[in-house]
């Protein structure tokens, strides 16, 4: 991945479009920051998508563990705090 800035960018564009089009990263940074990254829009569709996959295969882990899981296992709220909690509710929405 190359790295230019805006100034380098700006006068050099469509050599750098080229680049980008032969599958090059160029990074163009303003004040020494990176600001931007030229890519090919085929990359960031796969890398989306690569993100997207991660995501759903780490949600459906975590849906298969809580299905696995022991109820008995879970935290637990007491009668009494319960009927506070739900007291507490009912108060709130009369006071509206």
């Amino acid at each position: 991945m190359s790295t230019m800035s805006v100034s380098e960018a700006r006068a050099a564009l469509p050599e750098i479009l080229d680049r980008v089009i032969a599958g090059e990263e160029i990074t163009i940074t303003r004040h020494g920051r990176e600001v931007a990254v030229l890519v090919r829009p085929d990359a960031i569709r796969v890398r989306r998508a690569d993100q997207a996959l991660a995501e759903a295969e780490r949600l459906r882990m975590l849906l298969d563990r809580g299905r696995n899981a022991s109820l008995a296992d879970a935290p637990s709220v007491s009668v009494e705090r319960a009927e506070e909690l739900v007291a507490n509710l009912a108060a709130g929405r009369s006071s509206r």
